[in-house]
């Protein structure tokens, strides 16, 4: 697992690749992004980013979030049916996400990594990322179903 510091490295190479200016409220954004597993929401982002930038506005950290999917350096976790939760995880891997707390998990299966798609896809359609998420209840929320 790599580090922040290589994380944000490769983040800046992404950005001056991309011919996008790397300026500390992006670094700031990023640094938050990729030191979480908890997939936040732009909201929960700039709650933390708020603190060493108190100026950035929620409007400016979402674009930059949604800058961000554009060139790479991160992605929307599609199906969660709640505001957008982003995620910095750019390893293969898919995603859980408990019905009851919301919290959205990391997992690995090796087989979901190249899904194959059915032959008979409309014509002209090309598909660009494939992705795997699962719906269920976590150990937690479970225990706590129990007790009740």
């Amino acid at each position: 697992m790599k580090s922040t510091e290589e994380k944000v490295q490769k983040f800046i190479d992404l950005c001056r690749k991309n011919g996008l200016r790397v300026t500390p409220q992006r670094v700031a954004v990023y640094k938050v992004l990729a030191e979480t597993n908890s997939h936040p929401s732009a909201e929960m982002v700039h709650r933390e980013v708020r603190k060493e930038h108190p100026g950035i506005s929620l409007d400016t950290v979402n674009r930059t979030l949604l800058t961000f999917k554009e060139i790479g350096a991160a992605f929307i976790v599609e199906g969660s049916g709640d505001v957008r939760r982003f995620d910095a995880g750019l390893d293969k891997h898919q995603h859980m996400k408990c019905v009851i707390c919301k919290k959205i998990f990391d997992y690995h299966y090796e087989p979901f990594d190249d899904i194959e798609t059915p032959e008979n896809m409309p014509e002209g359609f090309k598909i660009l990322k494939k992705s795997v998420y699962i719906e269920g209840c976590c150990k937690e929320c479970l225990k706590k179903i129990e007790k009740e």
